[in-house]
């Protein structure tokens, strides 16, 4: 028995979009930059693609594309780009990010990397507890030298939805208040700061329209939706409207934005992948929602008196394939779960109980696949003020398209059953970890 239910680690290759990167391989595996046959043929493939991934995000043009290796790249090519744009123009002070504490490893590490090489000044926004960032306390954390503001479109861990449209209103607001003030620099004045979103974890899984969330940037990687390990950045009318300064320099490729010679089996991959989305989306969304919302009822309706199940951003809007649930018991005798009257602690840890259903052939995210080396609770639900008591034992469960109600049936009785093969074992000293 193999269950699957980790797909926002990574999804597998839809076999139409392997078969079109398999005929790429073989057919148009010219030169893209060459004037020859092949090389044309090529260069139409890659065209066509970045015109598919244009058309699932809505993107006014396909010029607004740009293909880069992964997320991590897409990311590291917009830190880079504001930061650098910012030189050009005044250096005389830091430039300040603001970016949100539950940002994927991809976001916070190369800027606080850049923040300790003293090439900006980095600002983390608190979460509410619902898990998701509040609009106005990025308005209250904009300063005149602020460049860029990059917050989750959805968060890789709770799968809880961030209002990036509202955000990009907020920043505009304040940007027209200062203006209209006296009390910023002329420099300043000329200055635009820059909204960027990555949206890993949320195409394939909600309808992601760029014109309508209004960003400058946004982060597409192809594995989070039955592509290739590839990516792509959107940019708002780039070199024009919004600047994009490349990291590293060689041929013209990708319109000088991000030289070398592209890799066209991939990408044609990651078109193929992106137009399932666009013809796909409606419903895919409601057969994971099914899933989700029988998945939560039966994890509830399961659990033995004393036990429950606490569900990690229930109050906001969440992508439709995720859940982050802690398996709880009671920690005295007072009080009762399903009324949050009663104190609560873990009832295992999530890294015994992750192993003991790997062991049975279930497959279960815990925090972001990215850290999946670190022990201890989720700094995201920290942030979310859980407990760590409670943080301690989430579990991150994410449905994909190969997902089967009687799948869900069958892991969420598992899961019982291993927590009480857990509890029984360190009841008998069989060394269990319990915390």
């Amino acid at each position: 028995m193999s269950l699957y239910f980790d797909y926002n680690a990574t999804t597998p290759l839809d076999q139409s979009v392997l078969n079109v990167i398999n005929n790429a391989l073989e057919n148009a595996w010219g030169n893209p930059s060459s004037s020859s046959s092949a090389g044309q043929l090529a260069k139409a493939v890659i065209q066509d693609a970045r015109e598919k991934v244009a058309e699932m995000i809505n993107a006014n043009s396909s010029d607004d594309i740009i293909f880069t290796s992964g997320g991590t790249e897409s990311n590291n090519l917009v830190f880079h780009t504001v930061l650098h744009d910012y030189s050009l123009s005044d250096a005389s002070v830091l430039p300040h990010v603001i970016i949100s504490a539950i940002e994927h490893p991809a976001t916070i590490f190369p800027l606080e990397h850049l923040a300790a090489a003293n090439r900006c000044t980095l600002t983390l926004l608190p979460i509410l507890t619902t898990g998701d960032v509040d609009p106005e306390e990025v308005r209250r954390q904009l300063r005149p030298e602020t460049v860029l503001v990059s917050v989750m479109l959805a968060n890789n861990e709770t799968g809880v939805v961030n209002d990036l449209k509202r955000i990009v209103e907020v920043v505009k607001e304040w940007q027209n208040e200062k203006v209209d003030g006296e009390n910023i620099s002329k420099e300043a004045r000329k200055r635009r700061i820059f909204v960027h979103t990555d949206a890993a974890q949320a195409i394939g899984k909600i309808e992601v329209d760029v014109q309508e969330l209004g960003v400058d940037y946004l982060t597409v990687v192809g594995h989070k939706f039955y592509g290739p390990r590839i990516g792509a950045l959107y940019v708002c009318h780039p070199g024009t409207d919004t600047p994009v300064h490349p990291m590293f320099f060689g041929g013209g490729q990708e319109r000088g934005f991000r030289p070398g010679t592209e890799n066209t089996g991939m990408i044609a991959g990651l078109g193929e992948a992106s137009r399932l989305v666009t013809t796909r989306l409606p419903v895919l969304t409601a057969h994971y929602s099914r899933l989700i919302s029988y998945f939560e009822s039966q994890i509830r309706s399961l659990a033995p008196s004393g036990f429950g199940a606490v569900i990690h951003g229930e109050g906001a809007p969440r992508i439709s394939n995720t859940c982050n649930v802690s398996v709880v018991c009671l920690a005295d005798d007072r009080g009762t779960i399903e009324d949050g009257s009663g104190t609560t602690e873990g009832a295992v840890s999530a890294t015994t109980l992750v192993n003991r259903l790997l062991a049975k052939g279930v497959t279960v995210g815990k925090g972001a696949a990215c850290h999946t080396g670190v022990d201890g609770p989720s700094a995201t639900l920290l942030a979310m003020q859980i407990s760590p008591a409670v943080a301690r034992s989430a579990i991150r469960f994410s449905v994909g398209r190969e997902t089967t109600v009687e799948d869900v049936e069958r892991v969420a009785t598992m899961i019982w059953d291993t927590v009480f093969e857990i509890l029984n074992d360190a009841g008998a000293g069989a060394g269990a970890e319990i915390e």
